[in-house]
């Protein structure tokens, strides 16, 4: 029986293939039939990557590099993107396998709960069990992420009004804060919401309008690491990490700055967030940089644009803020935002981006980039790509 649906998968695959590339050279593809042929497609790979690992005791995917697989365990950040990207999958197909994986694997990371010694629990919770919990409202995944949200507000410094990225190189940083913090102030915001404790929503509206006070430069792209002054509670450095140079606009670290003031405007309703988040959106669409396709390269500012490598997880978490962000803007802004974003949606579902079925080491989109600087990741599948991608083909398809 699996072999007949393998076979049955590989031909409508075929079949899809065919037509998308068919009626792409006719310039006729509709959007539609995009998102439903990457679902379909995600359904598939997402299974063959699930079963490499089921048998293998707290171990998720991270990436496949030099034709081998990459895994770590719950500690590694990007643990809960593979388990949300299967709870992106189950949500539009409906498919028991994939909701028996995507428990597995959310069960991987439940013990991320108590970490304290960094920021990245709302990665590593909020994408595994949020998603979890939207979609089946299990009261166990209630306790498990309001737990996270308190180990995360151990790490809020009140005299800094902000919560602290790392703990490592203490020579150079007293308090370190990268613009990725900002996506883990989702599980502040929902935990305040959920218990009525509003300390979690002002730790998250500090860190945010901190945030938005240092980060940012006047033309709105962003450090990447900044490190504040535990007394005065002031900057007393700002750089890069992963970036080309500390005044480099790192491509990655942009979108999460426009996807994080996207959703605190969501969850807020205030003003200063949208206004930041349209900000952002106008800086990265219009950057002379930005290709044509609007994939991204991994750094705007590196000396060897345009022949150097594209980021697609910039472009996926780029993507699905810009849609989201769409819905909050006027006609005219909204339109040139969905745009934009169907347009990088197109490209990453063509064949340029999207990996063939049982290759790729299983993951879905070829071509991300973890850390140049540090050569780790280099042009390779990233369980976050896949995440991002799959919730902007969710968005997608609940705007049709």
């Amino acid at each position: 029986m699996k072999n007949i649906i393998l076979i049955y998968t590989t031909l409508l695959l075929g079949f899809i293939s065919c037509t998308f590339n068919k009626k792409a050279e006719e310039g006729k593809t509709s959007l539609n039939l995009i998102v439903d042929s990457a679902f379909v497609f995600a359904r598939q790979q997402s299974l063959f990557l699930a079963e490499k690992y089921k048998d293998q005791e707290g171990r998720l995917p991270r990436s496949f590099e030099n034709n081998k697989d990459v895994s770590s365990d719950s500690r590694w950040w990007c643990s809960g993107f593979f388990p949300g990207s299967l709870w992106y999958v189950f949500e539009n197909t409906a498919d028991s396998a994939v909701l028996k994986y995507a428990e597995l694997y959310t069960d991987r990371v439940e013990r991320e709960k108590y970490t304290t010694d960094n920021h990245d629990v709302g990665f590593m919770i909020y994408c595994s069990f949020g998603n979890g919990y939207r979609l089946t409202h299990n009261k166990h995944y209630e306790e498990v992420m309001l737990t996270a949200a308190q180990s995360l507000r151990t790490r809020y410094n009140p005299q800094v009004g902000l919560i602290r990225s790392w703990d490592h190189n203490k020579d150079k940083w007293q308090y370190p804060v990268i613009i990725d913090n900002l996506m883990n102030l989702e599980l502040m915001l929902w935990a305040a919401d959920f218990s009525g404790d509003t300390t979690f929503k002002t730790i998250a509206l500090s860190h945010a309008d901190k945030t938005m006070k240092h980060h940012f430069r006047p033309n709105y792209s962003s450090y990447h690491v900044v490190s504040y002054d535990t007394i005065s509670g002031e900057p007393h450095l700002k750089q890069t990490h992963q970036g080309y140079s500390d005044e480099s606009s790192w491509s990655r670290g942009q979108a999460w700055g426009l996807y994080g003031y996207t959703y605190m405007y969501r969850e807020t309703k205030e003003e200063r967030y949208l206004n930041q988040a349209k900000h952002i959106a106008n800086y990265l669409i219009n950057h002379p940089h930005m290709p044509e396709d609007y994939i991204p390269y991994w750094d705007y500012d590196s000396p060897d644009v345009p022949n150097t490598y594209r980021d697609v997880s910039a472009a996926t978490v780029m993507a699905s803020a810009l849609i989201e962000l769409s819905d909050f803007v006027d006609e005219a802004l909204g339109k040139q935002y969905m745009k934009v974003a169907e347009t990088q949606v197109r490209v990453l579902a063509s064949p340029e981006y999207t990996a063939k079925l049982g290759e790729n080491g299983g993951f879905i989109l070829k071509h991300s980039v973890g850390s140049y600087p540090a050569n780790s990741e280099v042009d390779v599948p990233l369980t976050y790509a896949d995440y991002y991608y799959l919730e902007a083909l969710t968005r997608l398809k609940k705007k049709q």
